[in-house]
């Protein structure tokens, strides 16, 4: 099974913080964050500016269309135990589900911090296992 593409902002306490979540939340390991700042974060987005990239969260689901905002979080909730319930509620309130994704991210700024530095540290050894480019996700790669 492929693995979800989740790309993020690398530079930001908030955005870590919260993919850490969903990677402990993802015990099945289906999805591969991947920073909007590198290469293949870069080369994944091919046209957009490097604002443009790093204004959303985005999922790049295999043989579809990318996905951005609060879409990409409906689309990602599916892939975690017992996520589907909350995804579906975000997919039948399109509107709604961009809308609280805006609030947040245009106030992650302010968020980050809040959050406390052990959770960002935990969020990075996660994201850093989960990045790898291997299938299984077990081999981290080294930044």
């Amino acid at each position: 099974m492929s693995r979800l593409p989740v790309l993020y902002d690398a530079d930001c306490g908030f955005c870590r913080a919260t993919l850490g979540l969903l990677l402990a939340w993802d015990r099945r390991r289906r999805l591969r964050p991947i920073a909007l700042q590198d290469n293949e974060g870069e080369a994944l987005l091919p046209g957009l500016t490097r604002d443009d990239r790093l204004a959303t969260v985005r999922v790049l689901p295999a043989g579809e269309a990318p996905l951005a905002g609060g879409a990409a979080v409906a689309r990602l909730l599916r892939e975690l135990p017992g996520g589907v319930a909350a995804a579906l509620a975000l997919e039948r309130s399109p509107r709604l589900a961009e809308h609280g994704y805006r609030v947040v991210a245009c106030n992650r700024s302010r968020l980050s911090p809040l959050i406390p530095g052990g959770l960002v540290r935990r969020a990075d050894v996660l994201i850093r296992d989960r990045s790898a480019s291997g299938l299984d996700g077990r081999t981290a790669r080294r930044r």
